[in-house]
């Protein structure tokens, strides 16, 4: 039974919270006709604009949901929360030169600040004989992600300086041939000629679906203590659990258990089960293994980093971007295969696709 609204509103605030309580109950269709009734009963209002936008997006209504948050910009042109989610559209349709340009955004969030260096920020000069410093943002994934770039980088010429999480340090170090510094206390470092957010780099760089620099680029140089022989794969179950999305991606105890009966030998990832101290120890880990299966947290970029067979299951709520649409490859990993739950499902179907193409693997 669709939630029922009764009356009239007067009052803008007001018929956008309906528009939420029947958004929240699962009702789109209601909150579809709300949201359009304060659209046009307030045309320069952006927030309806805006809230029609995250309705249709939720449905994969993409271009409907596009064109709403185009109008929100149109009647607001700074709406940095506007422009962050169009972004994050139009990136996981492959658009990457607007919506990389548009992420730009990210960093008019107050955790997202850029930090107030002295010096000019990159914006894609020559670096040939120039100091260039890479600075952090958002977690481990992010980072691996976006660490491709600093050998390149260096290949043009540049003495480059990234900088880290200390659990990154060692497997950077010993993998880009780079400077590479712990973000924590006071970090000193050679006075760049110029800086860069580490997730700017790709737009920096111009790089598109087709041109993304995709070989593997980390790898591990430490001993691990053996784990014998038999088809072996690696586990990661869930992600960070401060993740705004991790009630969707991680997956629940009885999926966990699931995996874990999986007909290989299973090996679980977490540092809590393996001891690693940092990304280089679990590196040195996967590079013994067959096969990583992951939901989308750091492990699946290490592993798709590494060259390693990764199958990634993606949740249908919220998809990070980087994972596009409609695809089971990456152009980030050519070693990952990616597995989507579809929309109003549970971990179960993705977990017996999972356990079919394994069985026919080894």
């Amino acid at each position: 039974m669709g939630l029922r609204v009764t009356g009239e509103v007067n009052d803008l605030p007001a018929l956008l919270a309906q528009g939420a309580a029947a958004r929240d109950a699962g009702d789109f269709g209601a909150a579809e006709r709300l949201y359009a009734e304060a659209a046009v009963r307030w045309p320069d209002a952006p927030q309806p604009h805006h809230f029609l936008g995250g309705l249709f997006r939720a449905q994969d209504r993409l271009d409907l949901a596009e064109a709403a948050y185009r109008r929100t910009l149109a009647i607001t042109p700074g709406a940095a929360g506007t422009q962050r989610v169009l972004a994050t559209l139009l990136l996981s349709q492959g658009r990457y030169a607007e919506g990389f340009a548009l992420f730009e955004a990210r960093h008019q969030h107050p955790t997202m600040r850029k930090p107030p260096l002295p010096f000019p920020e990159w914006r894609g000069e020559d670096v040939a004989g120039k100091r260039l410093l890479i600075w952090p943002e958002q977690g481990f994934g992010d980072q691996i992600q976006f660490a491709r770039f600093a050998p390149i980088l260096k290949a043009r010429g540049a003495d480059v300086t990234l900088i880290c999480h200390k659990e990154l340090v060692r497997l950077f170090d010993q993998s880009l041939g780079v400077r590479v510094l712990a973000a924590e206390g006071a970090v000193e470092f050679p006075d760049p000629d110029y800086w860069v957010m580490q997730g700017s780099l790709a737009w920096r760089l111009g790089c598109t679906v087709e041109t993304l620099p995709a070989q593997p680029y980390l790898h591990h140089l430490f001993a691990w203590r053996p784990f014998g022989a038999g088809f072996k794969v690696g586990l990661k179950a869930a992600g960070n659990p401060i993740h705004e999305n991790d009630a969707n991606r991680s997956l629940s105890p009885a999926s966990r258990d699931a995996l874990h009966r999986l007909p290989a030998r299973m090996i679980g990832l977490d540092p809590v089960w393996t001891g690693a101290r940092d990304f280089a120890d679990t590196a040195a880990i996967v590079d013994q293994l067959d096969l990583v299966i992951s939901v989308d947290t750091a492990v699946a970029h290490l592993a798709g980093a590494m060259g390693k067979p990764c199958w990634v299951l993606l949740p249908a709520i919220d998809t990070d971007w980087r994972w596009l649409r409609g695809r089971s490859d990456s152009p980030w990993y050519p070693s990952v295969r990616l597995y989507r739950q579809a929309r109003g499902e549970d971990w179960g179907p993705v977990i017996d696709r999972v356990a079919a193409d394994l069985q026919a693997l080894i």
